[in-house]
């Protein structure tokens, strides 16, 4: 199993969440997307290796810019 995790910034209220978890969401086998706008958490689980430059281009695709932090 994976966990990542990516600090994502500008969103701030709950339709931001939706749409980074929406993009995200559109990558492949991914079983769980936690996000919160208020501390700007995103972790992506998967079974399979996730690809870290899709990743951040789905974040972008929703209007935000993300890091990955572990």
């Amino acid at each position: 199993m994976s966990v990542i995790e990516y600090q994502v910034t500008g969103m701030t209220c709950g339709h931001c969440e939706s749409s980074v978890r929406e993009e995200v969401g559109k990558i492949g086998p991914i079983s769980r997307i936690d996000v919160s706008a208020a501390t700007g958490r995103l972790v992506v689980t998967a079974d399979a290796p996730v690809d870290d430059a899709a990743v951040l281009a789905a974040v972008d695709e929703a209007g935000y810019e993300a890091v990955r932090v572990s």
